[in-house]
């Protein structure tokens, strides 16, 4: 079953927002971006502005969230379709929205990451510095 996801980019200078996973029960310790699965019967947007709000008690506007890159990739559990959007003005201070998911929000260099980041989060972000709109990842047998 095809499931999908939405990931935010926010980006201040050449830094971007990692927030790292805290007793979710999936990849505990890594870093990631702020995301979420689609609910149904709601779009891409409204589905990252929800996630933004919860996640990082930012509000997002549509118009705000810039396409940066999809990732069609086949994990060991699903096969996703994520969609990333860089963000860079947003209302409101960036605070842990789910301390019971996430115990660390820290502004990384894009040029040096942290080694504990999941690897689609990796690829999405040098995606999006190559300009690279699509990806596809997890398919080799």
């Amino acid at each position: 079953q095809l499931k999908s996801a939405t990931y935010l980019i926010p980006l201040r200078d050449n830094e971007v927002l990692l927030s790292r996973r805290f007793k979710t029960g999936w990849m505990d310790g890594m870093y990631s971006l702020i995301a979420g699965h689609l609910d149904g019967d709601e779009t891409v947007h409204e589905a990252m502005i929800r996630e933004a709000f919860e996640e990082a008690v930012i509000v997002v506007k549509k118009e705000d969230l810039i396409p940066a890159t999809a990732i069609h990739r086949k994990s060991s559990d699903a096969e996703y379709v994520d969609f990333f959007f860089v963000v860079k003005t947003w209302e409101g201070e960036i605070i842990i929205g789910e301390p019971d998911k996430c115990d660390d929000m820290t502004w990384y260099p894009l040029d040096n990451l942290p080694e504990n980041l999941l690897p689609h989060v990796r690829e999405a972000l040098e995606n999006y510095k190559n300009g690279m709109a699509f990806s596809a990842s997890g398919w080799e047998s």
